[in-house]
């Protein structure tokens, strides 16, 4: 039996692999779509996916929101910030805290918006930004998506200088598929007040 460790490390690596595919084709549709087909794939056969036995039977993969550039930001960072660092109960990893690194501005269709970029504390550590928006509890999880998670190479920006918010890959946290998972979600600061039909859709 294949360590739990290692398969973790792999399906970590999988999805950092995913996300430098994506900033090497320029973030296009077609990479897109193979991204979103490389992650049914883990879905449906790797150790480490996120679904029962059960539902990996039933797998017929995620649904997603017609890819649309619109949804492409590319950020105006302010790291001028109270970092006013959050800590998260999770039964498995004890205390998850992370600390507010940064706003992100950027404008949909004229309206100004802002989400918070957190790092994780801890060794390693990592970005990390979730957030909600009015399509939550209706056509997405109700409890929010994530856009940035370090910890797992999700992260399409490509230097320093940017932070790349492209809700076209946005995605569900692990607890949106079922009980066995407990998951940090977005605090109110990055609630988004219109709705976001890009991305990841509820899982069903």
């Amino acid at each position: 039996m294949i360590n739990q460790y290692l398969t973790l490390a792999d399906w970590r690596r999988q999805v950092a692999e995913m996300y430098a595919e994506v900033r090497r084709n320029n973030n296009s549709a077609a990479a897109w779509r193979e991204f979103c087909a490389r992650r049914n794939r883990l879905f449906a056969e790797h150790p480490q996916t996120p679904l029962s036995a059960n539902q990996r039977a039933e797998f017929h993969g995620l649904r997603y929101f017609d890819y649309n550039p619109a949804w492409r930001f590319v950020g105006q960072v302010e790291t001028d910030v109270t970092p006013d660092t959050r800590e998260i109960l999770l039964p498995a990893d004890g205390a998850f805290r992370m600390s507010r690194a940064a706003r992100v501005h950027f404008l949909v269709q004229g309206q100004a918006a802002a989400l918070s970029l957190f790092w994780i504390e801890g060794y390693g550590g990592g970005l990390f930004l979730p957030f909600r928006d009015a399509t939550n509890n209706v056509s997405t999880y109700g409890g929010g998506r994530y856009l940035i998670d370090g910890i797992k190479g999700a992260d399409l920006s490509p230097s320093a200088d940017e932070v790349i918010l492209d809700f076209n890959f946005a995605y569900n946290p692990s607890c949106a598929y079922n009980n066995q998972w407990v998951c940090p979600l977005s605090p109110p600061e990055n609630r988004l007040p219109f709705a976001v039909e890009a991305g990841e859709k509820k899982f069903v």
